[in-house]
């Protein structure tokens, strides 16, 4: 027997090629007779278009077509259910956010197309956008089953702010960020060819089956028109599991056209038309015995919510109303309409802010009662999910919390404001990590034995840099016995079995097991093919056959698979097998962590830099090793941005500040020491019969707060408000 690859350091399949520069994103893919189009964005906020003057454009070198409000495009109406945007581009004159597509040049080049773009002129009549969570007014409260607002109370207790009055010690704090960008590497790039009535779509996709339902909704077509390739993707973070308005005009123009259309946004655009976290303001409140025991928990937030639609940010549902044991507990989610660019999920949409908000209002906590933060997540550990007796598939977070806290040296922090090394204050801080695991998605793997002496695996799951396909490979090597470089994982196009949407920290935990089902349904049609296929030399034989390491047996020999195939005439051999498995309703789960940090804040300057980061997490089986630890890194990243860097402020004009990668500043190489990530590995039986929990969000959720926490210890002074800038420091 090979030994298995599950749970090894395993490089990723793809690394040479991305590294090497072989790897095609969507805009490295051409077609003979391809052109090339270029959205024309709106420059007011709010309003309505009343002239658009394209005559010189029109008559620009190169120029095949213009289309506008004026002259548009054939889309179809949204759907009353659908998810996401609530219009359709250039089917009106109305202009709902700054930054919206109100045109479409088409030419023979991308030059063409761009300078045609920029000669159009555009009258407008304009009004005063919504722009300010505080000056919108109150929000509207959600309802959501299982992730909308609750309130929980003990026996007698007339409200939560009963609750809170009654306990011996309070928390009450108001934390606000403004909204973030996913701001991916790769801009997003759309190649639409149409063959008949068959559209093939070269476009970076998280969510196959979504993306294809909603192009199919806006262009009229059945969903098996639609096939999209999406072989590498350069970073989702959330930003790619919708089709945004430039893939949909991208393959309208092209069936307009009869021609194969490019469409790739500038980065501008990409900070406009495509989805951001929405800015939200949130309040905290605790109540607590003097020795930290929790005796009433409120979270209420206000988040935008763009009149265009987006998603609908709940930041409680799954941090505070699963995270610790207490009596009383209150959620009231709130959404505040504005007249801002769609909003969408940005990796760990909820969690992360609604993690920074209760994970800041515990260290306050902590410090009001003189606990330490560790011993006072401990004493209110949660063994079932808060106001039910569910408990969990698997939970080991006391474990990440002793453990992280000896790896990282937790006992040497001091007193807020009182280590300082030369200009440098110097101080400590953790928090706990919370991602929901219970959303295992439907998908369906094929895996066939080849007469070439491979397996393939296929799967329409799209690898969005996460290791999906090599985790596959994995997956089918371990169940088949054999290297992993006789399997070939085969994923990114939606003419393979439906895959597991990358969303949710959901695709490789739903994709394993129907992986390993498929890998032993294709190894029982080896078999039967073996004792049954009057070809087979293992026909005649006294026993059954058996399969092992790429090996068929019987009384009368053995032989490879691929041999066996050849003597049979098959070229292949394999099954499909597909999952729809749902969680045991009697469970919660949920992938758990701990973070601690270390950071420095110069006395002079107020600069803060992170300087030591340990993460450790409860993931269940960890199928590599190597991807769920870089996966981890990634996380803590992105809380680096989140707690000292990411931030969007609105002009009132309706404006993002910043547009570009320039102003909007995301972490780099001298933002981020050495992070000890840490997986413990388990078998989550109860979850799945692979075991393995989601990874790739976990390690954003708590590292911003981790941070402040650490930029209090070390200076005494309490940031709520996110980003945490020098000048906040040095006030």
């Amino acid at each position: 027997m090979n030994p298995s690859p599950l749970g090894g350091n395993i490089s990723r399949i793809d690394g040479r090629a991305k590294t090497t520069g072989a790897a095609r994103y969507s805009a490295d893919y051409g077609e003979p007779d391809l052109v090339h189009a270029v959205l024309v964005s709106a420059t007011i906020g709010l309003g309505s278009i009343t002239a658009m003057d394209s005559d010189a454009a029109t008559h620009a070198p190169g120029v095949l077509a213009v289309y506008s409000p004026f002259a548009p495009l054939r889309l179809q109406p949204v759907a009353q259910d659908a998810l996401g945007e609530r219009y359709r581009p250039l089917q009106d004159r109305e202009v709902r956010f700054h930054g919206q597509a109100i045109g479409v040049v088409v030419a023979d080049s991308f030059e063409h197309a761009r300078d045609a773009a920029a000669m159009i002129s555009i009258d407008y009549q304009s009004r005063a956008p919504r722009t300010s969570l505080a000056d919108a007014g109150p929000g509207d409260s959600i309802a959501v089953p299982d992730s909308g607002n609750k309130t929980l109370l003990a026996p007698g207790v007339a409200s939560i702010d009963a609750a809170l009055r009654d306990s011996e010690v309070t928390v009450d704090i108001t934390v606000t960020q403004q909204a973030q960008h996913a701001a991916a590497m790769e801009p997003h790039a759309s190649v639409a060819i149409w063959r008949e009535d068959q559209l093939t779509l070269y476009t970076g996709t998280q969510f196959p089956g979504r993306a294809v339902a909603g192009i199919a909704g806006a262009l009229g077509l059945a969903p098996e028109q639609v096939r999209i390739i999406s072989t590498h993707v350069g970073g989702g973070f959330g930003s790619r599991v919708l089709p945004w308005s430039d893939v949909i005009l991208g393959a309208a123009a092209a069936r307009e056209l009869n021609r194969p259309v490019k469409l790739i946004l500038n980065r501008s655009q990409v900070f406009s038309i495509v989805g951001h976290r929405s800015a939200v303001s949130q309040r905290v409140r605790l109540g607590s015995r003097a020795d930290g025991t929790l005796t009433a928990v409120s979270h209420e937030s206000d988040a935008e919510a763009p009149a265009v639609g987006g998603w609908p940010l709940r930041t409680a549902a799954e941090t505070t109303a699963a995270l610790y044991r207490t009596p009383n507990l209150h959620v009231d989610q709130r959404h505040v309409t504005l007249d801002t660019a769609p909003t969408w999920a940005m990796r760990a949409p909820n969690e992360a802010p609604g993690a920074f908000a209760i994970e800041t209002a515990m260290d306050e906590l902590a410090n009001l009662t003189g606990v330490d933060p560790v011993e006072l997540r401990l004493r209110n550990y949660a063994t079932t999910l808060p106001g039910t007796d569910r408990r969990w598939t698997s939970k080991r977070l006391d474990e990440c919390y002793r453990l992280g806290a000896n790896r990282f040296g937790w006992s040497r922090r001091a007193s807020p404001g009182t280590r300082r090394e030369g200009q440098w204050f110097v101080g400590m801080g953790m928090a706990t990590a919370i991602y929901p695991a219970a959303g295992r998605s439907a998908n369906a793997v094929e895996v066939s034995f080849r007469d070439d002496g491979t397996v393939v695996a296929s799967t329409g799951v799209m690898d969005i840099g996460t290791g999906a396909a090599t985790a596959l490979a994995i997956v089918v090597a371990d169940a088949v016995g054999l290297p992993m470089d006789r399997v070939v994982a085969r994923v990114g196009d939606t003419n393979f079995p439906p895959g597991a949407g990358a969303v949710g920290s959901r695709a490789t935990s739903s994709m394993a097991p129907t992986a390993r089902a498929a890998a032993r349904a294709a190894v029982e049609r080896l078999i039967e093919a073996a004792s049954t296929n009057p070809h087979s030399p293992l026909v005649s034989s006294e026993t059954p056959a058996s399969y092992d390491s790429g090996r068929l047996q019987t009384s009368n020999g053995s032989l490879d698979f691929a041999e066996l195939l050849r003597e049979i005439g098959r070229s292949d051999i394999g099954a499909t097998h597909s999952d729809e498995a749902s969680l045991n309703p009697s469970f919660a789960a949920h992938g758990f962590g701990a973070h601690f940090c270390e950071v420095r804040v110069n006395s002079f300057t107020g600069e803060t830099r992170v300087s030591r980061f340990t993460t450790v997490v409860d993931i269940g089986r960890v199928i590599n090793a190597k991807a769920a630890r870089s996966q981890v890194v990634g996380g803590v990243i992105f809380g680096i941005g989140h707690a000292l860097l990411e931030a969007n402020p609105v002009d009132p004009s309706g404006r993002f500040a910043a547009n570009n990668l320039a102003d909007y500043v995301v972490p780099v190489n001298a933002d981020v020491p050495f992070i000890d990530a840490v997986c413990l590995d388990g078998n989550d039986s109860d979850f799945s019969d692979v075991g393995a929990r989601g990874v790739g969000e976990l390690g954003t959720v708590g590292s911003a707060a981790a941070i402040a926490n650490a930029v209090y210890n070390a200076t005494g002074i309490r940031v709520r408000d996110l980003p945490i800038h020098p000048e906040l420091l040095l006030r």
